[in-house]
């Protein structure tokens, strides 16, 4: 059995498995000994508070199967993913497409489906260079993490067709708005045969203007089976007024090559 085929039968997590035990368990307590309704309700409590930190630990694998790194093949894993979020943006996509083209690399870039429908010919061009193309949801909501089965059903959804309608493309990973998810999110990734993807170490290129700490959080040290984040869209801008990605991109590519490591799509990785 393959990946894709483990990713569309939907199994809860044991997390998930253990909460609808205690939600259960509650209900037949309150029943049989109303008295102790307070232990009760902090034991509740309690499972809901590890259900929201489960949601807010982007790298956490609490509520479903998450990559954060690449898996194994024959043993090793000599690549490396750069993935890059937040766009197509008309004026920094094309310019980290012809950097990644001098290099030779390949990334996997998690696009917006709204920006996708604004800028089809750039999406396009993301696949005609060889990236992959995946969804980072429709409107990259900030409260994303919040919404209930229906809204993030939607979220999801309308990304996967937005990016298909354009590219003819369907992604095969998904990535959280900021990575902040709930347990609703692993069931309607499975349904649309999606894998959740998070990352190994992210630059925090999007808050912070000092490309040399975006470098050093990326790469020191780089590993085999690394899925490295930064962003095209929303970037922060250096003192120079560049685009933080763009000063830091081809540093990590040369870090790559003096390691021996290449860049690939995530779905290369799939087995």
């Amino acid at each position: 059995m393959n990946q894709r085929e483990n990713v569309a039968r939907w199994r809860p997590a044991p997390l998930l498995v253990a909460s609808v035990a205690v939600h259960l368990g509650a209900a037949a307590a309150l029943i049989a000994r109303p008295r102790i309704w307070p232990w009760t309700v902090g034991a509740l409590l309690a499972n809901h508070l590890v259900l929201a930190a489960a949601g807010l630990w982007p790298r956490s694998q609490l509520l479903g199967t998450n990559w954060t790194r690449l898996p194994q093949r024959g043993g090793s894993v000599p690549d490396v993913a750069i993935t890059i979020d937040d766009g197509p943006d008309p004026d920094i996509t094309p310019q980290v497409l012809k950097l990644l083209e001098r290099y030779g690399a390949r990334a996997s870039f998690f696009c917006i489906g709204e920006l996708v429908l604004r800028y089809p010919d750039l999406a396009r061009e993301i696949v005609r260079s060889g990236h992959g193309i995946e969804n980072h949801s429709q409107r990259h909501r900030h409260n994303f993490s919040l919404l209930g089965p229906n809204a993030m059903n939607k979220e999801v959804s309308q990304a996967q067709e937005s990016i298909f309608r354009v590219t003819g493309i369907s992604p095969q990973f998904f990535r959280a708005p900021a990575g902040l998810r709930n347990p609703f999110l692993d069931p309607v990734l499975a349904r649309l045969k999606l894998q959740l993807a998070s990352w190994t170490r992210r630059g925090f290129d999007t808050v912070s203007a000092d490309a040399d700490a975006v470098f050093r959080r990326l790469a020191n040290p780089l590993q085999a089976g690394d899925i490295l984040l930064l962003h095209d869209g929303h970037a922060a801008r250096t003192a120079s007024g560049q685009a933080v990605i763009l000063d830091v991109l081809p540093r990590l590519l040369d870090a790559l090559t003096a390691s021996g490591l290449k860049s690939v799509t995530l779905r290369s990785a799939l087995p």
